[in-house]
């Protein structure tokens, strides 16, 4: 089966088919670093994770390009150096640092390329003044704006029109800008803030020209895929592709799209318990934080459990079913510790689910059903049936990032010997009252089991068991 992704510009799923086989381009909005990033903010790097993942096994490591860029100018940094009375450089590199630690902790693969704003000034320079060289842009009060009016298509990717988005605009309008829509390319700097020489005068660029100049100076044009969250179509991804076509001078190119990316993804927003997350609220959720209290992959897990494009809805009880979901894979992964896998490739059902638009639920069934087989072929003393399934489950979950630790690790985390040789004691006492019928006693050991947390997880082939989180 072929890879098939949804195009949110052609609004179907479409064939991927790369512009040069032998090098595959990715790019994907990445972090604006003045604080630590919210759970919302995880989802696209773990869906692009996945999605290079399969890249590069189709292709190849070496033949595909990921880049997801670091915005390390931007007024919210300013405003964060100023409260903090600190160096700008110091919160960006402090944030990105958690940043990439907190990536590490959710199995997301370094990208293969990282460009920082501030290294990529020049290349921003340079197509401002492209896009005006087109007749796209202009000048004023220091300030260069991009012309919606001179680009056909604008509003393409989003479904808006042009006519009636600047009809309905209720925004203040600068009295430079010739209408409401049209966008900052350049601006000038406050006092104190990050400043650069360009033909405009001392500035600084505007957000959406960063990732188009980036995108080019580092990938090429037209990439393959541009990804990110739904909430970046309009008007960042809108405006990055004007910008990016509009420099070459494709401005009335009736398929101009298709010369700055291919293919567009996008996934949907994520919700906490039901309710967007608004600091006005109280409910914003810093991935930080989660990543210290709870296990890396069952974040990742829950991420990956709604289809990246439907919303997800982030509650506890999310976070329990991942939890258990993953006690169970492992699970029997520790049944089978003693088989060696013979089999390192994923089923045909499970690429079927994840060529099919990044399916990961479909994927994820067929991960449960590779457990119980196991489960089966280790009652049944198959050996050869478990190494098979083994193999295939952990080549599975390789593509889905998840199932990275070993199993022992996995059920031991946080616990010392005194507290083991404790438990694995109870359950010997469990499974001899069990086997004897002596129900009382039974209870007795589970209430114990139960006063220590302790979760047990019975299998056709004796329990395994881990501490409540």
């Amino acid at each position: 089966m072929s890879l098939t992704i949804y195009d949110t510009l052609h609004r179907e799923k479409r064939v991927f088919q790369p512009r040069d086989p032998r090098r595959v381009t990715l790019y994907v909005c990445g972090p604006t670093v003045y604080d630590y990033a919210h759970i919302g903010n995880a989802r696209p790097p773990v869906v692009f994770d996945v999605l290079t993942r399969l890249l590069r096994r189709t292709y190849g490591a070496a033949k595909v390009v990921y880049a997801r860029n670091v915005t390390d100018v931007d007024d919210k940094i300013n405003q964060k150096a100023a409260r903090e009375g600190t160096p700008i450089g110091d919160v960006t590199s402090r944030y990105e640092a958690a940043y990439l630690e907190d990536m590490s902790r959710l199995n997301v693969s370094p990208p293969d390329l990282a460009p920082h704003v501030t290294d990529h000034i020049d290349a921003i320079v340079a197509q401002i003044g492209a896009i005006m060289d087109q007749g796209c842009a202009y000048a004023a009060e220091g300030h260069v704006l991009f012309d919606v009016s001179s680009y056909q298509n604008y509003g393409r990717l989003s479904g808006r029109n042009l006519d009636d988005m600047i009809m309905g605009a209720r925004v203040e309008v600068a009295p430079y800008k010739k209408n409401p829509h049209d966008f900052v390319l350049w601006k000038p700097s406050k006092e104190g803030e990050p400043s650069w020489p360009s033909p405009w005068g001392e500035g600084r660029p505007g957000w959406h020209i960063e990732c188009s100049a980036m995108i080019e100076e580092t990938l090429g044009l037209p990439i393959d895929i541009h990804g990110g969250g739904i909430d970046l179509v309009f008007p960042h991804h809108e405006n990055e592709i004007a910008q990016g076509v509009c420099a070459h001078g494709h401005a009335h190119a009736p398929d101009a799209h298709a010369e700055y990316s291919r293919y567009w993804m996008h996934n949907g927003f994520l919700t906490v318990d039901a309710e967007k997350m608004s600091k006005s609220v109280g409910n914003v959720l810093l991935l930080h934080d989660l990543v210290q209290a709870i296990p890396g992959e069952v974040v990742r897990w829950a991420l990956l459990s709604a289809h990246y494009r439907q919303p997800l809805d982030w509650n506890q009880s999310l976070l329990d079913q991942s939890r258990k979901a993953l006690d169970r894979l492992y699970g029997a992964l520790h049944r089978a510790a003693d088989v060696e896998a013979s089999d390192d490739q994923p089923p045909a059902d499970f690429l079927k689910s994840i060529e099919d638009d990044l399916n990961t639920p479909g994927a994820m069934a067929t991960l449960f059903a590779l457990s119980s087989e196991i489960e089966r072929a280790m009652t049944a003393g198959d050996a050869a049936s478990v190494a098979r399934a083994k193999g295939q489950l952990k080549a599975a979950a390789d593509l889905l990032g998840v199932l990275q630790a070993e199993p022992a690790t996995w059920f031991d985390a946080g616990v010392d010997d005194v507290f083991r040789t404790e438990v694995e004691g109870l359950l010997e006492q469990r499974a001899a009252a069990r086997a004897g019928k002596d129900w009382p006693e039974a209870d007795r050991i589970r209430d114990r089991l139960n006063a220590l947390k302790v979760v047990v997880m019975d299998g056709p082939t004796g329990a395994t068991w881990r501490v409540k989180a």
